[in-house]
């Protein structure tokens, strides 16, 4: 997270008192997702904030799992040139074609990696050897914004064909996805994130 807020008690500085930032702060941000599909989802999502504020997508979100089939790989991949328009003309998502257009490539890069035996889900946790990196910060403003395992994971991604992936959107989701648990130590969510971990 980069916006600067005001720190609420008890929470990361980041999150601030807006109520939706906050109920994502409390119950999602940090949270170690294995599910394939859900991890997927939150990769587009990631693409689609480049160059916007994550407030932005997430005000928008249930509309864009609406207009994207709830991020159903299957559905997704089998997207046309009628749907990209019929994106393009939804004022409820970010209409940016090159956004779409990459979440549909990456919808068909999931479904060859599922249909060939490859779990999606084990692939991305592979770049921090299957186990949240849990960080020591005190401070948000302590936490890089990429660090070598999201340079690898964004290389490998780019490599696969997934485009708005750099190492800092990949660190950004690796932090979303509790990868990376960058709750900051006094944060009430650090050792309830930490807790969630697979043993």
């Amino acid at each position: 997270m980069t916006e600067s807020a005001v720190e609420t008690s008890g929470r990361c500085g980041w999150c601030g008192t807006d109520p939706l930032y906050v109920a994502y702060h409390d119950t999602e941000w940090g949270v170690p997702e294995y599910d394939a599909r859900a991890l997927w989802e939150k990769l587009v999502l990631d693409g689609f904030q480049a160059g916007l504020a994550w407030i932005t997508i997430l005000r928008k979100r249930e509309t864009m799992r609406a207009a994207f089939a709830d991020f159903d790989p299957d559905t997704v991949a089998a997207y046309g040139e009628d749907d990209i328009q019929r994106l393009l003309a939804d004022p409820g998502i970010i209409r940016s074609r090159a956004k779409i257009q990459a979440a549909i490539d990456g919808a068909r890069i999931w479904v060859a990696m599922r249909d060939e035996g490859e779990d999606f889900s084990a692939w991305l946790w592979s770049f921090v050897d299957g186990q949240p990196i849990h960080t020591p910060y005190a401070d948000f403003k302590q936490a890089p914004t990429q660090t070598d395992a999201s340079v690898a994971m964004s290389k490998a991604l780019k490599a696969r064909g997934f485009k708005f992936v750099g190492p800092v959107i990949v660190y950004a989701f690796m932090q979303a996805v509790g990868m990376v648990n960058d709750h900051q130590t006094r944060c009430f969510r650090h050792q309830q994130v930490r807790a969630m971990a697979r043993s």
